[in-house]
């Protein structure tokens, strides 16, 4: 019986280790301003792109900007939990699991 314990446990960390693969080659998308901010992170909440409209970048405008960036990386990073959390909870049977989301 422990040695069908192991191999479950085996599986199930090389299971694990694939889904986090996999988070780290996703990506989702933030935007904030109607579009003019957008914000690319992957599964791990790591910022891969901000990308800017050009009619955003005035100089009075600035604190706007910012605001809109910050706008759209939460929305990245709510996501991002979101997809890490789904697809994480389908190999753990719903347990948490300290440091995997």
């Amino acid at each position: 019986m422990n040695r069908n314990i192991m191999r479950q446990a085996q599986e199930l960390q090389a299971r694990l280790a694939k889904a986090q693969q996999e988070l780290a080659e996703a990506s989702v998308e933030g935007t904030a301003g109607g579009g003019v901010v957008t914000v690319i992170m992957d599964g791990q909440q790591h910022v891969k792109a901000v990308k800017i409209a050009p009619e955003a970048v005035k100089a009075e405008d600035v604190e706007m900007l910012q605001d809109l960036i910050v706008a759209a990386i939460n929305e990245a990073a709510r996501k991002s939990q979101e997809l890490a959390s789904s697809r994480l909870s389908a190999l753990t049977g719903g347990l948490k699991i300290p440091g995997l989301t």
